[in-house]
């Protein structure tokens, strides 16, 4: 008998076995060929008939069919269980968590390129602009805590604070080279505190839904979105902004300037050293480009907030009923457990009274 090593009841050979090797590996390579796919075509320009831009593509489409198929009956332990996919809670706070993560993506990583470009800010300079961010990240998690904490609820919270990152996003998107000091660093401050206040009630609202038994698959499920919205979102806007960049160049450029226009596409630092002329029209460039890049953070920003809305609220000063199971298992059945232990305890007592009495 091997020993029990992880103090479950199961040997570590056992838990080993239940480990979702098909799912990871599969969705690993979904996500790493689908990157792929967006290098070559956006970044690299290729056309759609390359074969270093389909085979991804198509390889991208097969692995994700097979992660569906082993998620759904292959895996002991799936990394997304499909009967999380027909509850509502976890999906909206899933969905909700995705989208979240491509607005921050985006914004924390073109947001400075905006700066260096645009206004060409020094690297170190373009960066300081982030600080306010992450100052309102901070606030804004304190602040969650301290909210639900005092008042045990958190859909208002939500539904107030949700909206700021969307407002904060459009805003992003009427920065111009003449824009007043405040609008260039205080535009960033509502998208930190905002998206810091909804990941924190968020949590809160998926935790407070699920019963014990699902506790770290739920928080795992939400976990998963997230981190492939950051991934997704990222390249996501990274293709947008070559797309779009490619293009404003090529319109505003001769045609014989293909490898300068590969230049500026590959290098924001050249544009601080571009001839005036030439500057002007990679400045426009890529300032249309970056527009489309905070249009699409704002548009994720908004389908997050329109799908957390049907989320209801919780009164999270209630207790959570003790063993609370998702097959039905209530406290009733505790009872009658703690019921046969006391009938056990009065067959080992009574003996012993009768034993004492003279």
């Amino acid at each position: 008998m091997q020993p029990d090593l992880c103090g479950s009841g199961r040997s570590a050979s056992d838990i080993l076995k239940r480990i979702d090797y098909g799912g990871t590996l599969s969705l690993l390579a979904t996500v790493g060929s689908f990157l792929l796919f967006l290098s070559m075509r956006f970044s690299e320009g290729l056309p759609l008939e390359d074969p270093s831009v389909w085979i991804p593509l198509v390889a991208a489409i097969a692995f994700a069919v097979a992660f569906v198929v082993i998620e759904i009956y292959v895996a002991v332990e799936p990394i997304l269980p499909p009967y999380l996919l027909r509850q509502k809670v976890p999906v909206l706070v899933g969905l909700s968590n995705a989208l979240v993560a491509v607005c921050n993506l985006s914004v924390t990583y073109f947001f400075p390129t905006w700066f260096q470009t645009v206004m060409l800010s020094s690297a170190s300079t373009a960066g300081l602009h982030l600080l306010p961010n992450s100052v309102c990240i901070s606030g804004g998690s304190f602040f969650a805590g301290w909210m639900m904490r005092r008042h045990a609820k958190y859909k208002t919270m939500n539904v107030v604070f949700g909206i700021l990152p969307f407002i904060s996003a459009v805003l992003m998107t009427q920065m111009k080279g003449n824009s007043n000091a405040a609008h260039l660093w205080l535009t960033i401050m509502p998208l930190g505190f905002g998206n810091a206040v909804v990941l924190q009630t968020m949590y809160i609202a998926l935790v407070s839904h699920l019963p014990d038994s699902q506790m770290a698959v739920g928080t795992g499920f939400a976990q998963l979105l997230r981190g492939l919205g950051q991934v997704g979102g990222l390249a996501s806007a990274s293709a947008v902004f070559q797309s779009r960049l490619n293009t404003e160049l090529h319109a505003r450029l001769p045609e014989e300037s293909g490898e300068l226009i590969k230049k500026i596409q590959h290098s924001a630092k050249l544009v601080a050293n571009l001839p005036p002329e030439i500057q002007r029209i990679a400045k426009d460039s890529y300032a249309a480009s970056l527009q489309s890049v905070f249009i699409l953070a704002a548009t994720a920003s908004l389908l997050a907030y329109l799908a957390r809305l049907p989320i209801p609220d919780k009164n999270l000063a209630e207790e959570r009923p003790l063993g609370a199971e998702s097959d039905g298992s209530s406290v009733s059945d505790t009872s009658s457990t703690f019921e046969e232990i006391r009938d056990d305890e009065d067959k080992i007592v009574r003996p012993r009274h009768r034993m004492a009495s003279p």
